[in-house]
């Protein structure tokens, strides 16, 4: 699908104020309401607004820590990527998993409590992944700079 200038200003403004009503929307790209409406069911139904969410303060949650892991694996067959992954999903602090190229073959990101709930959640969950070779885990200090808005 081909985005035009429009479509680009619909995409900027929805992915910093995803709860906007679509007059509101309309105003701010200086189009009608019927025309953005229109835009917007098209960008949904084309898959590329995948879904509208609430961003959450991970602090005010009790998670203010960050830990990124790099995990490898003893192996590379499908079975176990598919298995690690499977088993990744359902760890409820995990938010990311990358299948990458390079020394490590997933990263992960977890929110966490503190270094106890990490150790906790390291012994429960991730030393009984089957597969896992190697894990290096590293506490992120503090978050610099950090969205979910695409460059469109």
């Amino acid at each position: 699908m081909q985005l035009d200038p429009t479509d680009r200003r619909i995409l900027t403004v929805l992915q910093k104020h995803g709860r906007m009503s679509n007059a509101d929307l309309a105003e701010r790209i200086n189009l009608s309401a019927s025309a953005c409406h229109r835009r917007v069911q098209r960008l949904e139904d084309e898959g590329i607004i995948r879904d509208y969410v609430a961003m959450l303060d991970p602090r005010k949650l009790g998670l203010p820590s960050t830990v990124f892991v790099e995990i490898s694996l003893s192996g590379q067959s499908d079975e176990l990527l598919e298995g690690f992954e499977t088993a990744v999903a359902r760890i409820p602090n995990v938010l990311e998993c990358h299948l990458m190229a390079g020394t490590a073959d997933y990263i992960l990101k977890l929110v966490v409590e503190d270094t106890d709930d990490f150790a906790r959640i390291h012994r429960q969950y991730l030393t009984r992944i089957p597969g896992v070779a190697r894990m290096q885990s590293s506490f992120a200090l503090r978050t610099v700079f950090k969205t979910t808005a695409l460059p469109v």
